[in-house]
């Protein structure tokens, strides 16, 4: 590049008319938008999901079109990882302001025996109004986690009934054509959440 303009000319071209010519390449190789999670954008899996949320209303990703959307797998039981993501997206959307609006964030249930309508209702809004808690049956849960690519197992401890749920820990981004885009790792942050999602928004 510094030869071209060097010389002023190559192959009889004034410079200005060379000048014009890296311009328009330089439009059509515009660099792709600098996510701060990973861009999955056009990843094989995490293509839709037939669940039901707490107002037992049956869901898929078509009911969210328009608006970006944040995925999660959790459980209310859970001790520190989900609790920490829905408080770090709540604060995210508090910082969106009025591009919220726009967002929807899902919260899966990977628990379904526990975590029943009732308690997904109290534990999910808790957190930030706008998000809505998913839930199915045993075989429905596993069905989406297999097309999410989601591990989870539950872990009971030693001469106790009660147990944990040993999870996946990635949220996954959607832009607002329903297309799944970005995987956010657990503790990403504020800051990048909120950046990923006005790129997404557009």
């Amino acid at each position: 590049m510094a030869r071209l303009f060097g010389t002023g000319t190559r192959a009889g071209l004034p410079a200005l008319a060379l000048l014009a010519v890296l311009a328009g390449c330089s439009r059509q190789s515009a660099p792709a938008p600098r996510f701060m999670g990973t861009d999955v954008t056009g990843a094989p899996y995490g293509r839709d999901f037939h669940l039901t949320d707490y107002n037992g209303k049956a869901r898929s990703l078509a009911d969210f079109k328009g608006k970006a959307v944040v995925m999660f797998f959790g459980y209310t039981h859970c001790p520190d990882v989900c609790p920490t993501t829905l408080s770090d997206l709540a604060q995210a959307m508090k910082r969106l302001g009025k591009d919220a609006e726009r967002v929807q964030v899902l919260f899966v249930t990977v628990d379904p025996e526990r975590d029943t309508r009732d308690v997904l209702a109290r534990y999910v809004p808790a957190f930030y109004p706008s998000f809505l808690g998913l839930y199915g049956s045993p075989r429905a849960t596993a069905a989406t986690a297999r097309e999410f690519h989601v591990f989870y197992r539950k872990h009971y401890e030693a001469g106790s009934d009660d147990y944990s749920v040993d999870h996946s820990a990635a949220s996954y981004v959607f832009d607002p054509s329903g297309r799944l885009r970005l995987l956010w790792n657990y503790g990403i942050g504020v800051d990048a959440m909120v950046h990923d999602v006005k790129l997404l928004l557009g």
